[in-house]
């Protein structure tokens, strides 16, 4: 995937999940389900990566994040947003990206 179009998702599902702060429920509730995808990206990409390799994670995204967020609470309704929560996780991780630039 080309990193400036996956950054531009990235920053878009960030802008939804940052939208639903008026909800403060529903805002701890996603940025809980970011904060849980962003510890799978760190044990899926590490500590150490560029931009581009964080681009190539990115590829087939949902279907690890939907396992994810499914195996944390198999109680839970299914997420319909993990698309935008996955994004939300890529664009606040990718700021560890070595070659990281705003």
């Amino acid at each position: 995937m080309d990193v400036e179009l996956a950054r531009q998702q990235w920053e878009d599902g960030n802008r939804r999940v940052e939208a639903a702060r008026s909800d403060l429920a529903r805002y701890r509730e996603l940025t809980a389900r970011v904060d849980l995808l962003v510890a799978g990206l760190r044990k899926r990409v590490g500590q150490t990566f560029t931009l581009e390799e964080l681009a190539r994670a990115y590829d087939g995204a949902d279907d690890w994040a939907r396992t994810l967020l499914d195996d944390a609470d198999p109680e839970a309704p299914p997420t319909p947003t993990v698309g935008t929560l996955a994004d939300a996780a890529f664009h606040q991780y990718a700021r560890g990206a070595s070659d990281y630039r705003p």
